[in-house]
């Protein structure tokens, strides 16, 4: 059981086999440059209707920005790097005890992406939670490390509070009601992916992740400050984003492009990894309703434009996501109009 897993404690000195990308698909680290306008936006109080404008200009130009003064605790955040670290120095016996290659559990410890169906893996294993209602799901979370599930849940309800608080300012920064998003997307669920990225012995031949977009509304990312490894698409060219202290990343998802009527972009992005040290990150994913039918509101439809994706619901979304490779083509491409 193992091998099924990277953090098992063998130390790689050269890229195993089924990791190594073809030559025309590799990340081509030496012409990443740094992006230095990433938007960073104060979202703790002062003029609303020009940070919802701040946040329009970044959904429109980057499909991604970061937020400072959001409300999470810097303790919460701590606790929360702390407990994923500890988790994944465990012994392989113990994270075991959660691994599965299924990707309907509600809790499971995987490797890659979808190590069932793609031909080249990822340098990457990652502890995946649903998180909402908490109450509901965070008693078959890990009691090892003994305090997983208290820090886990402060930090999922303060991540959910500040998910709100950014999805209220998209819908006002499209001109809509500040619930008009949140109610087309109906009880959102929340998941997280405690992303874990060892020391890669080759990391010009691999990927923690492709190239991809995020098949849910809204990601709210906490990176390790002390290694980078986001890049994302801008201007048809890979760039690094560098940590910003006190922030959290928030990149648009499929969804919102969905429901924005392709007015804010879906944002492609990729982890890459590095020969140095291990990188953690965290991701809380906001996610529709499963029968919430995902359609741009009318208002969004101007001067005789018409709805550029069909109305479908997210259940049908996720499930065509989840049947096929990250790499391949846009999902989002199958529900065109």
């Amino acid at each position: 059981m193992a091998g099924k897993v990277i953090s098992s404690g063998i130390q790689y000195t050269t890229l195993p086999e089924s990791y190594v990308r073809p030559v025309n698909e590799r990340p081509s680290l030496s012409q990443v440059s740094e992006c230095n306008d990433v938007p960073v936006i104060d979202i703790g109080g002062g003029d609303r209707r020009l940070i919802s404008r701040q946040i329009g200009d970044a959904c429109r130009n980057y499909g991604f920005f970061q937020v400072v003064n959001h409300g999470v605790p810097d303790e919460l955040v701590t606790k929360m790097q702390q407990v994923g670290r500890e988790f994944f120095q465990l012994p392989v016996e113990e994270k075991m005890k959660l691994y599965s290659e299924d990707p309907a559990k509600t809790i499971r410890l995987s490797t890659s992406f979808n190590v069932q169906k793609e031909q080249v893996h990822n340098w990457r294993d990652y502890l995946r939670l649903h998180c909402y209602p908490v109450d509901q799901y965070s008693p078959e979370w890990p009691s090892n490390p003994s305090y997983f599930r208290d820090y886990v849940e402060n930090y999922c309800i303060a991540v959910r509070e500040l998910g709100t608080t950014v999805l209220e300012l998209i819908s006002e920064s499209l001109g809509l009601e500040k619930e008009q998003i949140k109610t087309i997307l109906g009880e959102q669920g929340q998941h997280m992916a405690i992303n874990h990225y060892p020391v890669c012995p080759e990391p010009e031949l691999t990927y923690g992740l492709p190239g991809h977009t995020d098949p849910n509304a809204l990601t709210i990312l906490l990176q390790d400050t002390r290694v980078s490894g986001l890049q994302v698409l801008k201007d048809g060219k890979w760039v690094a984003v560098k940590p910003h202290p006190n922030a959290f990343v928030i990149n648009i998802g499929d969804q919102l492009e969905a429901v924005s009527n392709g007015e804010y972009k879906s944002v492609w992005h990729r982890a890459v990894v590095n020969s140095d040290q291990p990188r953690m990150s965290i991701a809380s994913f906001l996610c529709p309703a499963n029968d919430s039918v995902l359609s741009a509101p009318n208002e969004l439809i101007k001067d005789g434009s018409t709805r550029v994706f069909k109305n479908y619901t997210y259940a049908e979304y996720y499930k065509k996501f989840w049947s096929r490779n990250l790499d391949q083509e846009h999902c989002l491409e199958f529900f065109k109009n």
